[in-house]
Protein backbone atom coordinates (compact mmCIF):
# COMPACT_ATOMS: atom_id res chain seq x y z
CA UNK A 1 0.00 0.00 0.00
CA UNK A 2 1.08 3.12 -0.40
CA UNK A 3 1.73 6.17 1.88
CA UNK A 4 -0.92 8.95 1.04
CA UNK A 5 -1.34 12.58 2.20
CA UNK A 6 -4.54 14.93 1.52
CA UNK A 7 -4.21 17.92 1.57
CA UNK A 8 -6.78 20.27 1.47
CA UNK A 9 -7.29 24.25 1.14
CA UNK A 10 -10.59 26.18 0.76
CA UNK A 11 -11.22 29.25 2.58
CA UNK A 12 -14.70 29.21 2.68
CA UNK A 13 -15.23 25.64 3.31
CA UNK A 14 -18.35 26.57 4.88
CA UNK A 15 -19.84 28.03 1.47
CA UNK A 16 -18.48 25.00 -0.79
CA UNK A 17 -20.32 23.25 -3.45
CA UNK A 18 -18.07 20.93 -4.68
CA UNK A 19 -15.19 21.18 -2.80
CA UNK A 20 -16.74 20.30 0.56
CA UNK A 21 -18.54 17.01 -0.95
CA UNK A 22 -15.29 15.99 -1.66
CA UNK A 23 -13.97 16.55 1.51
CA UNK A 24 -16.72 15.38 3.61
CA UNK A 25 -16.68 11.82 1.09
CA UNK A 26 -12.84 11.35 1.77
CA UNK A 27 -13.37 10.98 5.37
CA UNK A 28 -14.44 7.67 4.88
CA UNK A 29 -11.39 6.61 3.34
CA UNK A 30 -8.70 4.66 5.64
CA UNK A 31 -5.50 4.71 5.66
CA UNK A 32 -4.97 8.29 4.18
CA UNK A 33 -3.73 11.20 6.28
CA UNK A 34 -5.86 14.60 5.93
CA UNK A 35 -4.93 17.86 6.17
CA UNK A 36 -7.43 20.86 6.18
CA UNK A 37 -4.95 23.72 5.71
CA UNK A 38 -7.18 26.19 6.78
CA UNK A 39 -7.92 25.02 9.33
CA UNK A 40 -4.95 23.93 11.00
CA UNK A 41 -3.34 26.98 10.15
CA UNK A 42 -5.93 29.77 10.32
CA UNK A 43 -3.51 32.83 10.82
CA UNK A 44 -0.76 30.90 7.64
CA UNK A 45 1.52 29.99 10.72
CA UNK A 46 2.79 27.12 8.79
CA UNK A 47 4.99 24.79 10.82
CA UNK A 48 7.66 24.07 8.31
CA UNK A 49 9.20 21.00 10.19
CA UNK A 50 5.92 19.39 10.36
CA UNK A 51 4.79 19.70 7.04
CA UNK A 52 8.32 18.48 5.71
CA UNK A 53 7.82 15.44 7.91
CA UNK A 54 4.69 14.87 6.35
CA UNK A 55 6.00 14.96 3.56
CA UNK A 56 8.44 12.55 4.16
CA UNK A 57 6.32 10.09 5.44
CA UNK A 58 4.20 9.82 2.44
CA UNK A 59 4.57 8.39 -1.37
CA UNK A 60 1.54 10.49 -2.82
CA UNK A 61 0.38 14.14 -2.02
CA UNK A 62 -2.35 15.04 -3.05
CA UNK A 63 -3.89 19.13 -3.25
CA UNK A 64 -7.42 19.65 -3.66
CA UNK A 65 -8.26 23.01 -4.05
CA UNK A 66 -10.89 25.59 -6.21
CA UNK A 67 -9.18 27.37 -8.89
CA UNK A 68 -8.85 30.83 -7.62
CA UNK A 69 -7.65 32.91 -10.12
CA UNK A 70 -5.50 30.91 -11.97
CA UNK A 71 -3.99 29.41 -9.26
CA UNK A 72 -4.36 28.09 -5.78
CA UNK A 73 -5.41 29.76 -2.86
CA UNK A 74 -3.02 32.16 -1.01
CA UNK A 75 -2.56 29.45 2.04
CA UNK A 76 -1.61 26.54 -0.19
CA UNK A 77 0.93 28.61 -1.80
CA UNK A 78 2.45 30.16 1.31
CA UNK A 79 2.57 26.15 2.19
CA UNK A 80 4.62 25.59 -1.12
CA UNK A 81 6.62 28.83 -0.72
CA UNK A 82 7.93 27.72 3.00
CA UNK A 83 7.60 24.33 2.84
CA UNK A 84 9.70 23.34 -0.32
CA UNK A 85 12.52 25.52 0.78
CA UNK A 86 16.36 25.03 -0.83
CA UNK A 87 18.30 22.19 0.57
CA UNK A 88 14.59 20.26 1.31
CA UNK A 89 13.16 20.19 -2.26
CA UNK A 90 15.57 21.19 -4.26
CA UNK A 91 19.43 22.91 -4.65
CA UNK A 92 22.42 21.79 -3.21
CA UNK A 93 21.19 18.40 -1.26
CA UNK A 94 17.55 19.27 -2.10
CA UNK A 95 16.61 15.76 -3.16
CA UNK A 96 14.68 14.57 -0.26
CA UNK A 97 11.21 14.73 -2.43
CA UNK A 98 12.87 12.37 -4.63
CA UNK A 99 10.16 9.61 -6.72
CA UNK A 100 7.23 10.99 -4.35
CA UNK A 101 4.09 11.83 -6.60
CA UNK A 102 1.97 14.72 -6.72
CA UNK A 103 -1.33 15.00 -7.86
CA UNK A 104 -3.76 17.73 -7.86
CA UNK A 105 -7.32 17.70 -7.36
CA UNK A 106 -9.12 20.87 -8.53
CA UNK A 107 -12.52 22.56 -9.65
CA UNK A 108 -13.38 25.25 -11.75
CA UNK A 109 -16.44 27.37 -11.72
CA UNK A 110 -16.36 27.62 -16.06
CA UNK A 111 -17.51 24.73 -18.19
CA UNK A 112 -15.19 22.71 -19.92
CA UNK A 113 -15.27 24.87 -23.14
CA UNK A 114 -14.06 27.58 -21.53
CA UNK A 115 -11.01 26.47 -21.24
CA UNK A 116 -10.38 26.38 -24.70
CA UNK A 117 -8.38 28.52 -27.54
CA UNK A 118 -11.69 29.55 -28.39
CA UNK A 119 -13.11 29.64 -24.98
CA UNK A 120 -13.39 33.00 -22.69
CA UNK A 121 -10.15 31.33 -20.88
CA UNK A 122 -8.58 30.87 -24.07
CA UNK A 123 -5.87 28.25 -22.45
CA UNK A 124 -6.64 24.82 -21.50
CA UNK A 125 -7.32 24.42 -17.28
CA UNK A 126 -3.98 22.21 -17.23
CA UNK A 127 -2.03 25.42 -18.81
CA UNK A 128 -2.71 27.34 -15.55
CA UNK A 129 -1.71 24.14 -13.57
CA UNK A 130 2.18 24.61 -15.42
CA UNK A 131 3.57 25.93 -11.99
CA UNK A 132 2.54 23.13 -9.97
CA UNK A 133 3.48 20.60 -12.41
CA UNK A 134 6.94 22.52 -12.55
CA UNK A 135 7.17 22.93 -8.64
CA UNK A 136 6.59 18.82 -8.74
CA UNK A 137 9.63 18.61 -11.48
CA UNK A 138 12.37 20.74 -9.75
CA UNK A 139 11.34 19.26 -6.51
CA UNK A 140 12.04 16.05 -8.27
CA UNK A 141 8.51 14.09 -8.26
CA UNK A 142 6.17 13.01 -10.69
CA UNK A 143 3.14 14.85 -11.60
CA UNK A 144 0.00 12.55 -12.30
CA UNK A 145 -3.07 14.51 -14.36
CA UNK A 146 -5.25 16.44 -12.12
CA UNK A 147 -8.62 15.05 -10.95
CA UNK A 148 -10.96 17.76 -12.55
CA UNK A 149 -14.26 18.74 -11.96
CA UNK A 150 -15.50 21.60 -15.01
CA UNK A 151 -18.83 24.19 -14.03
CA UNK A 152 -18.44 23.24 -10.38
CA UNK A 153 -21.01 25.53 -9.05
CA UNK A 154 -24.20 23.78 -10.87
CA UNK A 155 -22.91 20.43 -11.12
CA UNK A 156 -24.46 17.89 -9.12
CA UNK A 157 -21.32 17.20 -6.69
CA UNK A 158 -22.11 14.39 -5.32
CA UNK A 159 -20.61 11.76 -8.44
CA UNK A 160 -17.35 13.66 -8.38
CA UNK A 161 -16.78 13.45 -4.55
CA UNK A 162 -17.50 9.36 -5.22
CA UNK A 163 -14.96 9.70 -7.95
CA UNK A 164 -12.49 11.15 -5.47
CA UNK A 165 -12.91 8.55 -2.87
CA UNK A 166 -12.30 6.05 -5.86
CA UNK A 167 -9.05 8.39 -6.93
CA UNK A 168 -8.11 8.12 -2.95
CA UNK A 169 -8.62 4.03 -2.18
CA UNK A 170 -6.45 3.63 -5.68
CA UNK A 171 -3.61 5.74 -4.75
CA UNK A 172 -3.78 4.18 -1.06
CA UNK A 173 -4.01 0.52 -2.79
CA UNK A 174 -1.57 1.21 -5.62
CA UNK A 175 -4.42 0.39 -8.15
CA UNK A 176 -3.85 3.48 -9.90
CA UNK A 177 -1.52 2.95 -12.95
CA UNK A 178 0.54 6.65 -12.19
CA UNK A 179 2.87 6.10 -15.21
CA UNK A 180 -0.64 6.27 -17.16
CA UNK A 181 -2.09 9.07 -15.23
CA UNK A 182 1.16 11.04 -15.69
CA UNK A 183 0.52 10.58 -19.63
CA UNK A 184 -3.08 11.81 -19.65
CA UNK A 185 -4.28 15.14 -19.95
CA UNK A 186 -6.68 15.40 -17.28
CA UNK A 187 -8.45 12.96 -14.71
CA UNK A 188 -12.34 12.93 -14.66
CA UNK A 189 -14.74 10.94 -12.49
CA UNK A 190 -15.77 8.69 -16.26
CA UNK A 191 -11.64 8.03 -16.87
CA UNK A 192 -10.48 6.81 -13.44
CA UNK A 193 -11.27 3.06 -14.61
CA UNK A 194 -8.57 4.03 -17.58
CA UNK A 195 -5.87 4.48 -14.51
CA UNK A 196 -6.86 1.64 -12.78
CA UNK A 197 -5.36 -1.88 -12.84
CA UNK A 198 -5.23 -4.72 -10.36
CA UNK A 199 -1.54 -5.76 -10.09
CA UNK A 200 0.25 -4.85 -7.19
CA UNK A 201 2.47 -1.47 -7.89
CA UNK A 202 6.02 -0.86 -6.18
CA UNK A 203 5.36 2.60 -5.42
CA UNK A 204 6.15 2.63 -1.62
CA UNK A 205 9.10 3.55 -0.88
Amino acid sequence: MAKVIHYYAHPGHRFSHANKAMWQAAQAVDGVTRVDLYGEYPRHDVKIDKEQQRLLDHDVIVFQFPVFWYSAPSLLKEWIDLTLEHGFAYGKDGDKLRDKWMMLAVTAAGPEAAYSEGGYQHFPLRTFLTPFEQTARLSKMRFAAPYVLHDALKSDPSAHAAGFVELLEGLRDDRIDLEKAEAVECLYRDSIASVLHRSEGSLAQ
